[in-house]
This record gives C-alpha cells, sequence and structure tokens, in this order.
C-alpha cells in the first residue's frame, strides 16, 4: 500500500470518528485505535500516539461550538478536569510498568457497565430540586438549549464525579484514549447531567486530558506525523459535521448510538486481549 492510498483511507476513518467522536462525546481515538492496529498493522504505541492527537483535534473542533450554542458546562468541564490531568499524569508516568492485557480487560468491562447504565438512565422522567452542597458553592447548575426554549438543570454528587474523572484520566494516560466514556458516564450518572450537555462538556475536557499525555508520548517516539496528520485532518472535519449534527438528533438515539459504540469497542479489546 503507497503512503498516498494509506493517507487517504485514514483521512475516511478519521472523518467517521470525528463525527462519532463530536456525537458522543468518546473523542475519535476510540475508533482510531482499532482502525490502525487491526486494518493497518500499525503498532499499538504508535496507534496510541495518533489516538491521543486525534482527541485533541476532536475537542478542538467541537469545543467552541458546543460553547457557542450553550450546551458546554464550562465550569463543570474546568473543575472535573483537575483530578482527570492529575490521573491522566500518572498513568503516562505507568505505561511501561502495568500489563497492557490486564487494562484493556478492565477497560472492556468498563466499557460495558457504562453501556448498561447508559441506557438505563431515563433522565426525561427525572427531576432534581436542588443541587449538590459543592455544586451550589461553585456554581455549577446552569441550562441548555432544548427544542425552542433554555432548560435548567441541577448537579449532583460531585465528589463521586471526582473520583470517576480521576480513575478516567487515569486510564487515558496508559491505554491512550481520551477516556470520554467514563467522563460521560461521570457526569450522566453521578451529576446527573442531561446527556446533550454532558457529551460535549467531554468533548471539551479530553483534549485537555490527552494534552497532559501527549507531550509524554512525543518523547518516546510514538507521535508519527505520516500517521497523524491525515488523522488530525479528518478528525477535525468530522467533529465539526457532528457538531452540526448533534442539536437536531434526539437524545435518546444518542444514548443508542453510544452504547453500540462502546459495547462493540468493548467486545473488541476484549477478544484481542484473550487471543
Amino acid at each position: 500500500m503507497t503512503i498516498l492510498i494509506f493517507s487517504a483511507l485514514l483521512l475516511v476513518f478519521a472523518f467517521l470518528a470525528g463525527i462519532l467522536g463530536a456525537l458522543t462525546g468518546l473523542g475519535g481515538g476510540v475508533v482510531i485505535i482499532p482502525v490502525l492496529v487491526l486494518l493497518f498493522h500499525v503498532n499499538i504505541h504508535l496507534a496510541m500516539g495518533a489516538s491521543l492527537i486525534s482527541v485533541i483535534a476532536t475537542s478542538s473542533g467541537t469545543a467552541s461550538a458546543y460553547l457557542r450554542e450553550g450546551y458546554t458546562n464550562l465550569r463543570i468541564g474546568m473543575f472535573l478536569e483537575t483530578t482527570a490531568v492529575i490521573g491522566a499524569f500518572i498513568g503516562a508516568l505507568l505505561i511501561a510498568v502495568l500489563s497492557k492485557t490486564f487494562l484493556t480487560i478492565l477497560f472492556s468491562f468498563l466499557l460495558f457497565f457504562s453501556a448498561y447504565l447508559t441506557i438505563k438512565r431515563r433522565e426525561e422522567h427525572e427531576q432534581y430540586q436542588d443541587s449538590h452542597p459543592w455544586a451550589i458553592a461553585l456554581k455549577l447548575d446552569g441550562n441548555y438549549p432544548l427544542k425552542d426554549r433554555l432548560e435548567s438543570y441541577r448537579v449532583q454528587n460531585v465528589p463521586l464525579a471526582l473520583f470517576i474523572m480521576g480513575i478516567a484520566g487515569l486510564i487515558a494516560g496508559l491505554l491512550g484514549v481520551g477516556s470520554g466514556t467514563l467522563k460521560v458516564l461521570a457526569m450522566d450518572q453521578a451529576l446527573r447531567l442531561p446527556y446533550k450537555v454532558a457529551t460535549t462538556t467531554s468533548n471539551f475536557m479530553i483534549g485537555i486530558t490527552a494534552a497532559v499525555s501527549a507531550g509524554i508520548y512525543f518523547s518516546h517516539g510514538y507521535i508519527d506525523p505520516k500517521i497523524t496528520f491525515p488523522v488530525m485532518i479528518g478528525v477535525i472535519i468530522g467533529s465539526f459535521t457532528g457538531a452540526k449534527i448533534l442539536p437536531k438528533i434526539h437524545t435518546r438515539l444518542l444514548r443508542i448510538i453510544f452504547s453500540i459504540v462502546i459495547c462493540l469497542i468493548g467486545l473488541q479489546m476484549l477478544y484481542n486481549a484473550l487471543f
């Protein structure tokens, strides 16, 4: 395969990854790594490096659009990112120490659990009159556009969300993904945010987490321009496309898409780890 054909194919897959990442808050990395490793037989570490770049690109492509439209909760994103960044730094330092097989199996089961919780929640039937005391003190409550009006929401269980974010950052550093799965889980299940607020805020956060790890991956030589350049271009275009689609798509469909995607990824990771 010539470098031109390789770049063109990678651009197409990265474009699709960008759309999916923008809609689900997962970032493009969860698609990029399997594509590079399984289809193009790229070294796993180089694939992880390209994944981090794709995550940063997804975040850059959607953050401004979602913030302008009123979906992203900037206060929540910056507050929760503190523990995620610490976890990502520790994870990147431990990359050469911990077993990749064990981590892959563990993460695959976390994906299955996240899918179950995501499908199970029915946010349209929930009503919260009060917020968690930390949320009140930090002014984390907000609103988001719903049809032709602004819908307000109350933030719950802030300490639990902080803990989950730390784990998300650790996995981001170890596996080279933006850990958007656990970020969305923390905001959807712990903070009880509306799903579109959770996914868009996750898109904002994953770029920060990935940037912490990217410098360490670069110093190890795991960032290959021949791979990362078409990935970055494709993901940016895809993420802008996804950002235009999100306001028009129903929340329940988003939950189904998210759950199906992470289950498929979990099965793939589990199969590769065991066989």
